[in-house]
């Protein structure tokens, strides 16, 4: 008698939006689906994104991505990563815009299969309003995981929001008098709120290299080789 061998992909239901599911159980099923590019489970249920516009989105994240990785060249002992998932607890794995993370002796760690486990010191996400999961159930979730610092880009509110974690709670922190924001968490790491809004890129990452050349960044330089 010959029997016959059913493929798991046959026998695993798809993803859907709104599935309410285990975290072992969004793996298998998205595992299941190599096409698939993005989706997450937040407080147990399932988010698929939708088709991103280039304006809205693609050219924001760009953005960011360019301004996280000119910090992360003249910092050691730091990971960048671009729409990585990340295991947070048994109801949350989201796939943040952008990550920034300590590799050795920070929050967060990497899994035997490669997957980012616990909370990174700094996560983005690029928001189309006050409306979106990212400003609402995800700054939740990453405020209970104690996501240190988390950045929200609303683009068709033409917003910035950078909340710092202090006792528990998310503080939003305030541009100086010169239009710039200072991390607490990544010294150095410095954001001219209003060129990025504008688009001016270029002002972006010449104030960058200003916080890049302080001695706070200095010295957290030395501070990371030691770890």
């Amino acid at each position: 008698m010959i029997s016959a061998t059913i493929s798991p992909k046959l026998t695993t239901p798809p993803l859907e939006n709104g599935d309410q599911l285990t975290r072992v159980e969004f793996e298998r099923r998205y595992n299941a689906m190599p096409d698939l590019k993005k989706a997450e489970l937040i407080e147990g249920v399932v988010y698929m994104a939708s088709a991103l516009r280039i304006t809205q989105h693609g050219e924001p994240h760009a953005d960011i991505i360019g301004w996280l990785s000119l910090y992360k060249a003249f910092t050691p002992n730091l990971q960048l990563g671009d729409n990585c998932t990340v295991r947070l607890d048994l109801d949350n794995e989201p796939q943040p815009d952008a990550l920034l993370r300590v590799k050795v002796g920070g929050q967060s760690t990497i899994s035997q299969d490669g997957y980012v486990e616990g909370a990174p010191e700094l996560i983005v996400e690029i928001a189309a309003s006050t409306v979106s999961i990212d400003f609402n159930q995800k700054l939740k979730v990453y405020r209970r995981n104690e996501v240190q610092e988390y950045l929200v880009w609303r683009v068709l509110d033409s917003e910035f929001d950078w909340f710092r974690l202090k006792a528990g709670e998310y503080i939003k922190l305030e541009p100086n008098q010169d239009g710039i924001i200072y991390s607490e968490v990544f010294p150095g790491l410095w954001l001219d709120k209003t060129a990025l809004l504008t688009g001016n890129l270029a002002k972006v990452l010449e104030v960058l290299q200003q916080g890049l050349a302080s001695q706070e960044h200095q010295d957290f330089v030395q501070q990371l080789a030691k770890e």
